[in-house]
């Protein structure tokens, strides 16, 4: 089965906590803080591999999380960091955030990598916060929380060659012969309902990937038939094979069905219009068939400029001007300029998290209690240690540098009121 279309939720590993612990040593009074760091939160990293042809694995695990950092230890020891989690793609894979559709990456080369969701900081022990007029602080910070994202997985096939045409016109037929490939072949509409990809070997030793792109019809860039599917894969074909049926039995104009398909590539790319084009007339064994190739080539040249048309005629059947026609496609290929991605090439890329403007938020729940919200006071609370004094008050401090002191009094709150963030309450003073 090809799949190339999944939805999945990525969890990055929590920070580990910074650690309060003091040195108990013989022979060393006042020892002074000893608390280490924590160890970073495992990433979650999509990678590349040109081995995978389909998002078929993620139809039945859909979910991944990293592991948390390690705790800080005694004796300034710090934590492990967490191994990042590694997920394997295929070349080709576009991913976007499906929360608002944007485009986080394009992963087109073999071992590139893109990091989709970072893992927490380690918090800092409380040897980072020793002063002179606090040498024995009890003051430490927890981990950075994991990041979680759902993201959609994309896959446009990244072939040199795409087989195009309305169905039936013998894509598939031209791929078994062409190549290795055994697609599903039957004299009905819609026989092939995924893409296929095979590999041309030259007698000159030159190669390249071909696809055959199923469902086309007219309608399809709006959504009519299976074509909506896969319109996506010919966006990175460098060039293509226009099939056109010559069977005058069929019920149907050549001419029209080219016009048909070239219309639908447009409306959803107009860049594919641009790749070079091989037009290819097929079932020249069925009789009445060449009278039907002459007219077809009437109509291109009134509507089309003589360098603009590339015709190659075939059967498949009979394997006639089949190897002249690879040939032929191998010397376009050849010339044809390389498809540019706009997306970044580095050995490993991170998806930024975009930062929500309003630093935070108060909200009266009722006469004497208030709701703060807001990324930046929540990530505070996060990392704070409140399990000593020293801690709570460096929090408390933290708040009232933010503004949020000075906000609640200007929405009203007094003495004795109760401040919730998050699932922590406390009395506002």
């Amino acid at each position: 089965m090809f799949v190339d279309n999944v939805k999945i939720t990525v969890r990055s590993g929590k920070g580990g906590d910074g650690a309060v612990a003091f040195r108990h040593e013989k022979y060393v009074p006042l020892g002074g803080p000893a608390g280490g760091d924590g160890g970073r939160g495992g990433d979650i990293i999509l990678k590349a591999n040109e081995g995978m042809n389909t998002l078929m694995d993620f139809r039945y695990k859909r979910i991944f999380k990293a592991q948390p950092g390690q705790n800080g230890q005694i004796k300034g020891m710090y934590g492990h960091k967490a191994d990042p989690v590694y997920i394997a793609v295929p070349a080709g894979t576009s991913v976007y955030n499906e929360e608002n559709g944007k485009l986080i990456g394009d992963l087109v080369e073999h071992d590139q990598e893109l990091v989709v969701a970072q893992g927490g900081k380690g918090g800092r022990g409380n040897i980072h916060f020793a002063n002179s007029k606090n040498r024995a602080p009890e003051i430490a910070e927890n981990g950075e929380p994991g990041q979680e994202l759902n993201i959609r997985l994309e896959l446009k096939l990244i072939a040199d060659v795409g087989l195009v045409g309305f169905p039936s016109v013998g894509k598939s037929t031209l791929l078994s012969v062409s190549t290795s490939a055994k697609p599903k072949i039957a004299a009905y509409h819609f026989t092939t309902l995924s893409p296929n990809l095979g590999m041309v070997k030259l007698d000159n030793g030159q190669d390249f990937v071909i696809a055959d792109l199923p469902g086309l019809i007219e309608g399809a860039s709006n959504g009519v038939g299976l074509g909506i599917q896969f319109l996506r894969h010919v966006e990175r074909t460098r060039v293509i094979l226009h099939l056109v049926d010559m069977d005058p039995e069929n019920g149907r104009d050549p001419y029209e069905d080219y016009v048909a398909i070239r219309n639908e590539l447009g409306n959803y790319d107009k860049n594919v219009l641009n790749r070079p084009e091989v037009i290819v007339p097929t079932k020249l064994d069925i009789p009445g068939s060449e009278e039907r190739m002459e007219e077809f080539k009437k109509q291109l040249a009134e509507h089309k400029d003589e360098k603009d048309i590339d015709i190659f005629p075939i059967s498949s059947i009979q394997h006639t001007g089949v190897k002249a026609l690879m040939n032929h496609t191998s010397e376009v290929l050849s010339k044809a300029e390389p498809i540019h991605f706009d997306v970044q090439t580095d050995e490993t890329k991170e998806y930024n998290y975009e930062a929500k403007a309003d630093k935070f938020t108060i909200e009266k729940e009722d006469e004497h209690s208030y709701i703060v919200k807001g990324d930046e006071v929540e990530l505070l609370l996060q990392r704070s240690n409140l399990d000593h004094q020293d801690g709570i008050m460096r929090f408390a401090r933290q708040l009232k540098g933010m503004g949020i002191e000075e906000g609640l009094m200007k929405a009203g709150a007094q003495s004795g009121d109760s401040v919730t963030i998050l699932d922590f309450t406390f009395e506002f003073i």
